[in-house]
């Protein structure tokens, strides 16, 4: 027969474990939704790291990470009020403020988007075969190329490299449309069913470094008049350097191009939640160094006050403003 000072022991436990369980969620605190693409990318591991920051930081809000399948998916519900900040690419939002691209029959008005802050940098690199000849992006024409797989993020910064060098399919030998899911796009570049591949992400990638060692890849040099022209007029692109040294057999700079991943909000958002979202994450920058090298985060130039043609929300131009 169980004792009654087990059973009292047992139930003082229970209902310790749940005071401990409600109270790290302070009563009152304002639920903030955070929107990412699905697990296992950068995105939601960047989402889980700010949720924990977050709410470690400030006790009137509960931040929860919510991911989904993609940019529009987070944009639309960011409008309908079901997210109120999201992890959103660049070239994406540039294109859903604008509709262009995907969102060119979408009859959906995105302008009453915001940016809070820029997070990581996501560069296009050229990854050639060793011995394919490949130096620049001119050396492509004629060779075998993946442009990854249709409505992939690799297959629109493909287009937007062929748009920019007056490129179609027939400038090249073979075009495949591997997916870079499971590796596939790295595995046919290993075994030699293609030349060069584009590599859509953040560095240093262990996936990349792997690539690096035992396939004989190497990086080219992506800078040249007309991707500088594009860069120029678009302004989802930015000019990327990725240092020497950060891949094996990687002697010297590289100098390319790509998009950036921005903290996007609704206008609707107040200024004060906005304001403690920035003063969490940008108290703690080691925090986001140690994640990962590319989440060093750099404070926007508010004279600038626009990203991908967006602007700065109020509480975001007031935080920089201060700090």
């Amino acid at each position: 027969m169980i004792s009654c000072k087990i059973i009292k022991s047992v139930w003082l436990i229970l209902v310790m474990s749940m005071t401990l369980i409600f109270s790290s969620v302070p009563a009152g605190a304002f639920d903030v939704f955070i929107g990412t693409s699905t697990p296992g990318t950068f995105s939601n591991f960047t989402g889980r790291l700010l949720e924990r920051v977050i709410n470690k930081q400030s006790k009137d809000i509960n931040c929860k990470v919510v991911p989904a399948s993609g940019d529009i998916h987070n944009l639309t519900n960011l409008l309908q009020g079901s997210l109120d900040i999201a992890l959103i690419n660049s070239h994406m939002l540039h294109d859903a403020i604008n509709k262009t691209g995907k969102f060119r029959f979408l009859d959906i008005n995105y302008k009453n988007l915001s940016i809070l802050t820029p997070l990581y940098d996501v560069p296009f690199t050229l990854i050639a075969g060793g011995n394919t000849g490949i130096t620049k992006l001119d050396d492509l024409k004629g060779k075998r190329i993946n442009i990854g797989a249709p409505l992939s993020l690799q297959r629109l910064s493909v287009e937007t490299i062929l748009t920019a060098k007056n490129w179609s399919k027939n400038n090249f030998s073979l075009v495949a449309e591997i997916s870079d899911s499971q590796s596939q796009d790295t595995m046919a570049f290993c075994h030699g069913d293609i030349d060069v591949m584009i590599h859509v992400g953040v560095h240093p990638d262990p996936s990349l470094q792997q690539l690096f060692k035992l396939c004989k890849a190497k990086t080219a040099d992506m800078n040249d008049n007309d991707i500088q022209s594009l860069v120029h007029r678009h302004a989802a692109f930015s000019k990327f350097i990725i240092p020497s040294g950060t891949y094996p057999s990687q002697t010297s700079d590289i100098r390319t191009f790509g998009t950036q991943t921005l903290l996007v909000a609704s206008q609707n958002l107040d200024e004060e939640t906005v304001y403690a979202i920035l003063n969490a994450i940008y108290r703690n920058p080691k925090r986001f160094s140690n994640a990962h090298p590319s989440l060093a985060l750099k404070k926007p130039d508010i004279k600038q006050m626009s990203y991908a043609g967006i602007k700065m929300h109020a509480g975001a131009f007031n935080y920089f403003s201060e700090h």
